[in-house]
């Protein structure tokens, strides 16, 4: 996996919130710092879009995180946690990212999916079959090997996890 990094390349960001929020929760009890990843992940790429997307809880606290998200660059896509009768919950943007990836690709050249869910494994190989290059960017401890493998290039959070975390 070389990463090429080319200033002319036009790159759009997805980020799936839950899915580094709860990586790195369970891996370093600390909090994801998005803006840092966005500015590696972009380099000197020209950013078309950065999506975040985020899963609203019945509380409303996370309203400063979600203000602070779009400060830093990301357009945030919200939906409400769904809870359903017996209390189950559930809260996810899986299809949502998915179709903005596959509306966005004709407009880009790179793709830099965040996030280590394999779930995603079919649609880095569909934008890769259509000519877009697919950056994946996650802690390699939680992130799933198919998807690392199929990556055009992969960054490792974990690496320099002190860069990307914020301290609870």
């Amino acid at each position: 996996m070389i990463n090429v990094n080319h200033p002319d390349q036009r790159v759009a960001v997805f980020v799936d919130v839950q899915n580094l929020y709860y990586s790195a929760k369970n891996l370093y009890n600390s909090f994801v710092d998005f803006g840092a990843i966005l500015k590696t992940t972009l380099g000197k790429r020209k950013l078309v879009r950065a999506f975040a997307y985020v899963i609203k809880a019945e509380t409303g606290a996370e309203n400063q995180f979600f203000n602070s998200l779009g400060v830093k660059g990301f357009e945030v896509k919200s939906k409400d946690l769904q809870i359903f009768y017996g209390g189950n919950k559930k809260g996810d943007w899986d299809v949502g990212l998915c179709m903005d990836v596959v509306r966005m690709m004709p407009r880009v050249d790179t793709v830099v999916l965040v996030s280590g869910d394999g779930d995603y494994s079919e649609l880095v190989e569909y934008a890769k079959s259509n000519g877009v290059r697919v950056e994946v960017c996650a802690f390699s401890k939680t992130a799933s090997s198919r998807l690392v493998e199929i990556a055009d290039y992969f960054y490792d959070l974990s690496l320099e996890s002190k860069k990307y975390l914020i301290k609870k």
